[in-house]
């Protein structure tokens, strides 16, 4: 896509395992914004969380069943895996803008609970001078000003956009999307797998099916 004017959706995570909310997420966002390409990336080392359980390669399959499962075309970026040391979000949208020009419209996606703690991250205000920031509500996380860091919310106040906006310039725009139906998280999942008797009904019902069949095939998230 290099040198041609485009919108792509930028979707980062452990993705340890990939559930339903992260491809809900997906969904959701390229039904509002028909970006010409769905980008995940993967997490090497991500700096904020514990280590993660299940291996690159297993996370890559996992991600490629559960989107061909929702029928959502994607490509796999895997710069944060190959990255030595801590990933960070600023460095994978300096490489990715790089890659793909100064002109394409590049959209990093997140959930409200994310943003919540957007002043957290390494140089989180340039994260602007690179792409356009997607957030979606989530049961229990509000996009109201009051209920998010001053910092953010000032910052947040001054860059909302259309989505017209977002697909038609390369950075610097935030769309607060509509709620997500869907209040998951990975902790909660691997819970689940981690005692027999539950993690079929329970982990059922968070992550796609094929998703779980293949965690079961291959003995993951059991210690």
């Amino acid at each position: 896509m290099s040198g041609a004017v485009g919108c792509v959706a930028l979707l980062g995570g452990s993705f340890d395992p990939v559930h339903a909310g992260h491809v809900a997420l997906a969904q959701l966002f390229t039904d509002l914004l028909a970006p010409n390409q769905l980008r995940i990336i993967p997490a090497g080392n991500p700096y904020q969380k514990a280590p993660l359980h299940a291996a690159a390669e297993h996370r890559v399959a996992m991600l490629t069943l559960a989107f061909d499962a929702a029928h959502l075309p994607m490509v796999i970026d895997r710069q944060e895996m190959a990255r030595a040391g801590a990933s960070y979000t600023i460095d994978t949208l300096r490489q990715v803008r790089a890659e793909l020009g100064p002109q394409v419209s590049l959209v990093f996606l997140m959930g409200a609970d994310q943003l919540q703690h957007l002043d957290s991250w390494r140089d989180w205000r340039r994260l602007f001078d690179y792409a356009h920031i997607g957030v979606a509500a989530r049961p229990g996380y509000s996009l109201a000003a009051a209920s998010l860091p001053a910092l953010v919310a000032q910052e947040i106040s001054v860059r909302q956009g259309s989505l017209e906006q977002l697909r038609t310039t390369p950075s610097g725009r935030v769309f607060l999307a509509p709620a997500l139906a869907v209040d998951i998280s990975a902790t909660q999942i691997r819970a689940a797998l981690h005692g027999d008797d539950q993690a079929g009904p329970l982990a059922g019902s968070l992550i796609p099916p094929v998703v779980l069949d293949y965690i079961q095939q291959h003995h993951l998230y059991k210690n």
